[in-house]
């Protein structure tokens, strides 16, 4: 499974791989419609985990797509 980042840098949001350089997608929009369009190109990709990161920086939430991938039987 895919792993994306979803950052706010320079007033947009980047959709990044893991160990990416560069951005696969580029959403200049607020963060609800980054969130909703980095999920459809990630199901697009066949699926993945979107991790979400805060606007100043650090960890918000983590999701995966299709949400039949889960892991949830994890304990925690």
């Amino acid at each position: 499974m895919e792993n994306f980042h979803l950052v706010h840098d320079d007033g947009v949001y980047k959709l990044k791989r893991e160990n990416a350089q560069r951005a696969s997608k580029i959403i200049d929009s607020n963060k609800q419609d980054a969130i909703k369009s980095a999920r459809d190109f990630i199901q697009n990709q066949g699926g993945g985990s979107l991790k979400i990161h805060k606007n100043k920086g650090g960890f918000q939430e983590e999701r995966t797509y299709p949400r039949a991938n889960d892991p949830k039987e994890s304990k925690g």
